[in-house]
């Protein structure tokens, strides 16, 4: 067993069944670009008008196609750019070790200005500076350009049925409640990278929706065993859809609550009302009042609070199978726990 370990996939979220697939993708991508661009060769010869760093473009575009520097513009351009930089390297100086070193370190700085960083790229430069002066400047576009192109083309037409996005968009993170003290800001995301000093082939995004992702089930797991009935309030304060808008304007204000949950006549819950609501024209609560938000007792409760950050809900009424209140959640009982749980 502890041999099996050594063939495990190093990078997170690998799994066997996507580095066979990436295995399958790079194969026909390869043969697919060989064959194209060998098209467009004008010598009969180069049937295979492949480039060296292509194999090495391809271990990016399918195996992590996510990764910042295995999107189609530093693909196109950190290959383009990089042979060019070498072959000019190339035009004004004798190859030596020195100028492969030049070529290469020129190619991470331009790429790096450009956001178009992309590690082939420094093979991509000595490609160039190897062509030699002989080479006209239309070789960074053919082969090298056209190349990386049709790779990724290739690579776009497979993910279209492999289950990742390409070219990559990360997903926009759960939302949270930022006045809850567990959160974390993207202010506190960038102080936390600069602080590391290190540089991590994610995109910020990807990685904000990673963190919240975990933040909320840690939270779960904090709280999994609390549901509504454990945390609402019973002797919810009503009022019927027959209730004069004057009336439940009372009520709100001597028991200095935001909202009422609105009875039909079987005694459900109908709608909510609040001072805001009762500002409105109308002449019933029928006409003013509000959709409310409910769960049912056994909801966890850590359930309710995508719906207090999204919704911008400030009460949840707890119903029973007819729909009649039970109880309620506010924001307050749910930051009392929160309180607690961090004291």
């Amino acid at each position: 067993m502890a041999r099996l370990k050594l063939f495990r996939p190093i990078l997170a979220g690998a799994n066997l069944r996507d580095r066979l697939l990436a295995c399958i993708g790079a194969l026909v991508g390869i043969v697919l670009t060989g064959l194209i661009c060998g098209l467009a060769a004008s010598d009969t010869q180069h049937l295979l008008w492949l480039v060296p760093p292509m194999g090495a473009s391809a271990v990016l575009l399918f195996a992590v196609p996510a990764s910042p520097m295995a999107q189609p513009w530093p693909t196109i351009g950190g290959n383009t750019i990089s042979a060019l930089i070498g072959l000019v390297v190339a035009h004004n100086m004798p190859i030596s070790a020195l100028a492969a070193g030049i070529a290469v370190g020129g190619a991470i700085g331009v790429m790096s200005l450009l956001r178009c960083l992309h590690p082939p790229g420094g093979a991509a430069a000595l490609v160039g500076l190897f062509a030699g002066a002989s080479s006209s400047y239309a070789f960074p576009i053919l082969p090298v350009g056209l190349n990386a192109a049709v790779l990724v083309g290739c690579a776009w037409i497979y993910h279209r049925y492999s289950g990742h996005s390409f070219p990559h968009v990360a997903a926009a993170p759960p939302p949270t409640a930022k006045e809850l003290p567990w959160t974390f800001s993207k202010a506190d995301l960038a102080a936390a990278l600069a602080q590391t000093g290190e540089t991590f082939d994610i995109d910020v995004n990807d990685l904000e929706r990673l963190l919240r992702e975990i933040e909320q089930r840690t939270l779960a797991r904090s709280y999994r065993d609390l549901d509504c009935a454990d945390l609402m309030s019973r002797g919810v304060i009503s009022v019927r859809l027959s209730t004069p808008p004057e009336e439940a304007r009372a009520l709100l204000v001597r028991h200095d609550v935001r909202r009422l949950p609105v009875l039909d006549k079987a005694g459900g819950v109908a709608g909510v009302i609040g001072l805001r609501e009762l500002a409105g024209s109308g002449a019933s609560l029928r006409e003013l009042m509000t959709p409310a938000a409910t769960a049912s007792p056994q909801t966890p409760a850590i359930g309710l609070l995508d719906r207090f950050a999204r919704d911008r809900v400030h009460a949840v009424f707890i119903v029973d199978d007819a729909c009649r209140p039970i109880g309620v959640v506010t924001e307050a009982d749910w930051l009392a726990v929160l309180t607690r749980g961090l004291a």
